[in-house]
């Protein structure tokens, strides 16, 4: 059979399977152990189902995820969301859409000890969408602007998604981390020009709340020491050479869980609910990863991605023509399938490419995480909606999608400006040695 057709039939029968209702890992596994057997034989496939689980499971690079995820666990067990919101809502709760715009802020500082968008955007929905369902807010629009700040999860370091992508491309993952930032401020910037834009055209969805007094507004800045000090300890590590990117995350962790300890927050009952949540999740990542790698054995003894980036180098719409065509899809793809499924299936074929194009590694990483966080808040799927949802059920699916239309817009108006102007991510990275 020809290789080319059972490439295809590989991915056709992928999507069906998800298309199923298969977790994603395991329709990426079941695709490619069965068309590797198809065109190597039983014996050779069923190696390869036996190795690449343990490979994944004691690579050292890939260590850094769950840390990451364990960190972001204690942050939110030890109340520091609750403690960025309350900030927020002291110091701009008295503007009209001012717990917007405290949920937005709440969102951006918690990122930046949380790689997750999924974690942000389920520990933001428990903080913050009571507070502002209570004061009169609209619901679809409340739970619209928390699903779309959790997608700064994965754009403000520390980024599971930006960590995947170097050790997938080797580029260095600091450089990413540095490259992240410029961008995922914009996002707040842009974000918070939405509220005040909804606020203005529909000023009874977006109420004003209490006014507080300059004495309770410094007095709730106190308690964010903690997250201040764990994003310097952590990103200061990194670029001062004292941890690796692997010894940062562990370090996080550890950290977060002594801050918490110390402060009477995490108790053993907390501890115990973080490392279940950091099992669970790390655990469906790596099974994502595993699918992911044994898809891609597959592919490559098809040549499919050989072909794939030929195709793309070749096409006669230039460099940045390719790269809208690239981003295209990654928009069609994130309306069906997971963003760490998106980035381990997409990128060893689309990076080559790019490379060969002339485009930045570092900068290209960035638009990459910017394309996938679409497919975290557009329907179908939308992986940040679905927690919404599911935590607060009386919030229809529709209602959310709805309320996520505005954040959409101007995310894809960002990608375009860090498409045309790649220095806006590329400069901090330029202090990076």
């Amino acid at each position: 059979m020809e290789r080319d057709l059972v490439a295809l039939l590989g991915f056709v029968g992928m999507f069906a399977m998800m298309a199923l209702r298969v977790p994603i890992g395991v329709a990426m596994g079941i695709a490619g152990v069965g068309g590797f057997a198809l065109l190597s034989g039983i014996k050779p496939a069923l190696n390869l189902l036996a190795n690449v689980p343990l490979s994944v499971l004691t690579d050292y690079n890939l260590s850094v995820i769950p840390m990451f995820i364990l960190m972001g666990a204690f942050a939110s067990q030890s109340g520091m969301s609750n403690e960025l919101f309350a900030a927020g809502r002291a110091w701009l709760g008295h503007r009209r859409g001012g717990l917007a715009l405290a949920s937005i802020a709440a969102c951006g500082g918690f990122s930046a000890i949380n790689g997750s968008s999924v974690a942000t955007a389920a520990t933001m929905t428990q903080v913050a969408l009571p507070e502002m369902r209570r004061a009169g807010y609209s619901p679809g629009f409340s739970a619209g602007l928390i699903a779309a700040g959790g997608t700064l999860g994965i754009m403000i370091p520390p980024s599971v998604i930006m960590v995947l992508y170097g050790i997938m491309t080797e580029t260095d993952i600091t450089k990413l981390f540095a490259a992240g930032i410029v961008p995922g401020l914009m996002a707040v910037a842009f974000y918070c020009g939405v509220v005040a834009v909804v606020a203005r055209l529909r000023p009874e969805a977006l109420p004003r709340g209490a006014v507080h007094g300059w004495g309770e507004r410094w007095r709730s800045l106190q308690p964010l020491w903690a997250v201040v000090l764990l994003f310097v300890f952590v990103l200061g590590g990194i670029y001062g050479g004292i941890f690796t990117v692997q010894e940062a995350a562990g370090v996080g962790a550890v950290g977060t869980l002594l801050i918490g300890m110390l402060r009477g927050r995490l108790g053993w009952q907390r501890i115990r609910a973080s490392l279940v949540d950091a099992l669970r999740v790390s655990s469906a990542i790596m099974m994502i990863v595993m699918g992911a790698y044994l898809f891609g054995y597959f592919l490559t003894i098809t040549q499919f991605t050989q072909h794939a980036v030929d195709w793309l180098v070749h096409l006669p719409v230039g460099a940045y023509g390719v790269l809208a065509l690239v981003m295209v899809g990654y928009l069609v793809l994130g309306a069906v399938m997971d963003e760490l499924a998106m980035i381990l299936l997409t990128v060893p074929i689309v990076f080559p490419a790019m490379m060969q194009l002339g485009f930045d590694p570092v900068w290209f990483g960035v638009i990459v995480v910017m394309a996938v966080t679409f497919g975290m808040i557009c329907p179908p799927v939308g992986m940040n909606v679905f927690v919404i949802n599911s935590i607060a059920r009386d919030v229809p699916l529709g209602s959310i999608y709805r309320g996520t239309m505005p954040f959409i817009a101007v995310d894809v108006v960002r990608l375009v400006i860090l498409c045309a102007f790649p220095g806006l991510s590329l400069w901090l990275p330029g202090f990076v040695q």
